[in-house]
């Protein structure tokens, strides 16, 4: 009789300016849904099961509020963390110089300079599509050109740079497949709390590579207090499969009876 084999749990904590993408990356990845209305994250927190080469992990997917009103709040959502996502808006340039004189610098005194961190610039879809890589003139330009991008995540000493767009969900999987690789380089409890409310994404039955790409199965859990940093999910069931055309629910309301719901997602060989 085979056992079942033991997922390994990581945190991932998501941090940048307010209204930079970060809500609407995770809404993206985790439900299949971009959010209509913008409303200031205090803590939002999910837990996914993800299966990754083959193996099982449990990643904690912790939202945070940017604005200057939770500066004490925040640096909570730190403790034990495996991963950080530093977020800007490419549209947004000043989100980008925050990355280097706020975000970093909070993020490398409370965490220390172990725990990995994946620079994402946000919202892509809104540099122009003929903007070039690179620009000479990048200080005056509306938004963020590629090349500054790669950079600021040098100068930070970030393990990756990736761009997305939530509203295309361009780039999405990939900022995942990163971070979750790059937890895995952190051993034991990380860096150092949610509302369980269940939903589920994922593909396979076994998540094994395809000709796509690797596939990932997900499986989503929101916590019910900011008691424990990766609380234990209970054990997944069995559902018909998902379709994002039956998603008419609340983005808001995750205690929607979603318990075992499927999508696939594929991630490309990087």
């Amino acid at each position: 009789m085979s056992t079942a084999q033991a997922a390994i749990r990581r945190k991932l904590v998501i941090v940048g300016d307010g209204a930079c993408g970060k809500t609407s990356l995770l809404c993206v990845f985790a439900m299949g849904e971009f959010p209509k209305d913008y409303e200031p994250t205090i803590f939002e927190n999910y837990v996914a099961e993800i299966r990754l080469d083959g193996k099982p992990v449990q990643l904690a997917l912790w939202d945070t509020a940017g604005q200057e009103e939770y500066e004490r709040l925040r640096p909570l959502s730190y403790s034990k963390a495996h991963v950080i996502l530093i977020a800007f808006a490419i549209d947004t340039p000043d989100s980008l110089e925050n990355v280097t004189v706020k975000w970093i610098e909070e993020v490398r005194q409370i965490c220390g300079p172990s725990v990995p961190v994946i620079l994402v610039g946000c919202k892509a879809d809104l540099r122009p599509a003929d903007a070039p890589h690179s620009s000479a003139d990048w200080q005056n330009l509306p938004y963020v050109p590629k090349a500054r991008g790669e950079q600021i995540a040098a100068e930070i000493g970030a393990r990756a740079y990736k761009e997305c767009s939530a509203l295309r969900t361009d780039g999405v999987d990939d900022v995942f497949e990163a971070a979750t690789r790059a937890s895995m380089l952190v051993r034991g409890d990380g860096a150092g709390t949610g509302h369980t409310k269940r939903k589920s994404i994922g593909g396979g039955a076994n998540g094994g590579d395809t000709h796509g790409g690797r596939r990932m199965l997900c499986r989503l859990l929101n916590t019910h207090h900011l008691a424990s940093l990766v609380p234990a999910p209970p054990p997944a069931k069995s559902s018909p499969p998902f379709s994002l055309d039956d998603g008419a629910r609340n983005n808001r309301d995750l205690t929607t009876e979603a318990d075992g719901r499927m999508r696939n997602v594929r991630w490309s060989h990087g």
